[in-house]
């Protein structure tokens, strides 16, 4: 069982046809218990980094990490990804996970701000998640702040500057793209999650 994660930020329809497509079991799900119970945790996520602090009011963020520390397959998606580093700049007043170093930044201004396209990843050897994901395949984004480039970024795209469209640490993945947007790799990627 797959849990979605539901914090009212999120086109989680389109995440949860995207699965259902898989054929993989999921629930939506805004209750600790539900999520706490599933074998693997999904949370999405658009918009407003602030959106974020309705994880403490109901009780998700202990289940999430407690998820991530017991070895569960976690996916963050778009802000679902931000909120795996130290924090964003759009409001540095959450506490974002902390998981992977740095915080989210804006795109500087010589570029257009949202990034909002289809843009090429450059994808790391040995990636669970990205498996059979060609180099330079195009996905889907839409995002004003960007996460840096770490070293367990898994993909990473170019625009204005180099930015990290993926993360993988063990059990802990996070894509800034929308797989569920994304045509074939971007299936080829959530079948990849069901296999974790």
């Amino acid at each position: 069982m797959i849990a979605i994660v539901d914090y009212g930020a999120g086109n989680l329809n389109s995440v949860k046809k995207a699965f259902d497509y898989l054929g993989a079991q999921v629930l939506v799900t805004d209750r600790p218990e539900p999520a706490a119970a599933a074998d693997k945790i999904v949370l999405p996520g658009v918009g407003h980094f602030s959106s974020l602090q309705a994880l403490d009011r109901a009780g998700l963020r202990e289940v999430l990490l407690q998820g991530i520390s017991a070895g569960k397959p976690f996916l963050g998606i778009c802000l679902g990804m931000q909120w795996l580093f130290e924090g964003s700049e759009e409001c540095s007043a959450i506490e974002a996970a902390g998981i992977f170093p740095g915080k989210c930044r804006e795109f500087p201004p010589s570029v257009k701000s949202p990034h909002v396209g289809w843009n090429s990843i450059t994808v790391r050897e040995g990636s669970k998640l990205l498996r059979g994901i060609a180099q330079d395949s195009f996905v889907y984004y839409t995002h004003s702040f960007h996460a840096p480039v770490v070293a367990a970024t898994a993909a990473a795209s170019e625009y204005g500057l180099r930015f990290a469209g993926a993360v993988e640490q063990e059990n802990i993945f996070g894509v800034q793209f929308h797989p569920e947007k994304s045509g074939d790799a971007g299936l080829s990627i959530l079948k990849n999650f069901c296999e974790i």
